[in-house]
């Protein structure tokens, strides 16, 4: 019995010098989680500069017939997209509780918005008469919704732009009983056809619920009300248009963005996770329809890390990245600093590489690792597990623990 408390004393002051020679690891409950994990990509709201923003390029395609009479012309179309852009950004810089998530489920910033991103000589707003496509069918012997004719022939940049089709429905299925002529959308890739908005007449900031929500399919989003993957959402009946003080819609309503509602304004944290896993991960398409903002070293985009900290999943930094003394961070994903940026760790700060991909993301030279001296004492740098580095010099010596 007295080999056994012995041996956990000696165990015991072991594990107290360690700490003491080497700093504690910072954890958190995101620390458990790896790259491909949708709770590592969560905004963090007491740090907001450490996910900077995400810019979204896109474009728009107003489909018409040959004799121009079956959508909006030039001037109006204009005017409509970029309304329609503006009151779609409205809606994403605006989040709510999720009204079928569970009590105490945090309401997080989107942290993504759209940016008009035209070709030289043009203004990103493109408009095509074409007789055989200027129209959506997602019902019937002519369904076409799942068709990329559109997309090949008149299509922008596809693979660096999220192209937006605005087509209308036809003149025959309109005079059919069965079929609704409502707003439809359809994700492809990295593109959206939808139908509607022109027929409905109706200002354009009546209609940034269906761009946000197509864009959120693009984005990997399933329906919220079937399993999504995402348990902060809800099965349900998706039967409630609006919500009212009488059963069944008093307690079966949704004001998610990614059922079918009046309101379609709400993102759950797993939902918004989701989403910045898929921009930031590097084989993704929809990440090189961003603006890649983390090429260049930006001012006043520097990150100072001054508490205890995990960046359990990638990150595209815009600035110089310190570690100040009393900071402790722990990388364990990739991270991406900006072109003539470094990172620098303080007398008094610890960095922990835990098994970290280091480099830009462009290929552009950056920095690298810079522990100044003060008094004969650096920075702390310590390899949980082998980091690697690219496009940098190589960093000095970094410890082992």
């Amino acid at each position: 019995m007295f080999g056994i408390k012995k041996c956990c004393l000696i165990a015991g002051l072991l594990c107290w010098f360690c700490i003491g020679l080497f700093g504690q690891v910072p954890e958190s409950p995101e620390s458990r989680f790896r790259c491909g994990d949708w709770q590592s990509y969560l905004p963090d709201t007491l740090h907001p500069d450490h996910m900077p923003g995400r810019l979204l390029r896109v474009n728009f395609h107003i489909m018409n017939s040959r004799d121009s009479s079956h959508n909006f012309r030039p001037e109006a179309g204009r005017a409509y997209c970029k309304r329609l852009l503006e009151s779609a950004n409205r809606q994403l810089d605006t989040n709510i509780r999720n009204w079928r998530s569970p009590e105490g489920t945090a309401v997080l910033p989107k942290n993504y918005r759209y940016v008009l991103w035209p070709q030289p000589g043009d203004d990103g707003i493109y408009f095509h008469y074409d007789d055989s496509l200027y129209y959506l069918v997602y019902v019937g012997k002519n369904q076409n919704n799942y068709n990329r004719k559109v997309l090949d022939k008149y299509g922008i940049g596809l693979d660096s732009i999220v192209n937006i089709f605005i087509q209308v429905h036809p003149d025959d299925s309109i005079r059919s009983r069965t079929y609704k002529a409502n707003l439809q959308g359809i994700a492809l890739g990295t593109a959206l056809k939808v139908a509607g908005l022109y027929e409905q007449g109706k200002d354009a900031f009546g209609h940034e619920a269906l761009l946000n929500h197509e864009v959120g399919h693009l984005l990997s989003l399933s329906h919220a009300w079937m399993e999504d993957g995402c348990p902060d959402t809800d099965k349900h009946p998706n039967k409630c248009w609006e919500w009212t003080e009488q059963p069944p819609c008093r307690d079966q309503a949704t004001n998610n963005m990614m059922d079918y509602n009046a309101y379609q304004i709400a993102l759950t944290p797993c939902q918004i996770g989701r989403i910045h896993q898929v921009l930031s991960t590097d084989k993704s398409r929809l990440r090189r329809c961003l603006v890649p903002t983390w090429c260049e070293l930006r001012e006043g985009r520097d990150v100072v890390i001054r508490d205890s900290v995990v960046w359990s999943g990638a990150r595209d930094l815009e600035g110089n990245l310190t570690v100040a003394a009393g900071g402790s961070l722990r990388i364990a994903c990739r991270l991406s600093m900006p072109a003539a940026a470094k990172i620098t760790v303080e007398k008094g700060g610890r960095l922990w590489l835990d098994g970290a991909l280091l480099q830009n993301a462009c290929g552009r030279s950056w920095e690298g690792l810079v522990q100044p001296k003060r008094k004969r004492k650096r920075g702390e740098v310590h390899e949980l597990k082998p980091a690697k580095w690219e496009h940098c010099p190589a960093p000095g010596v970094v410890q082992r623990k």
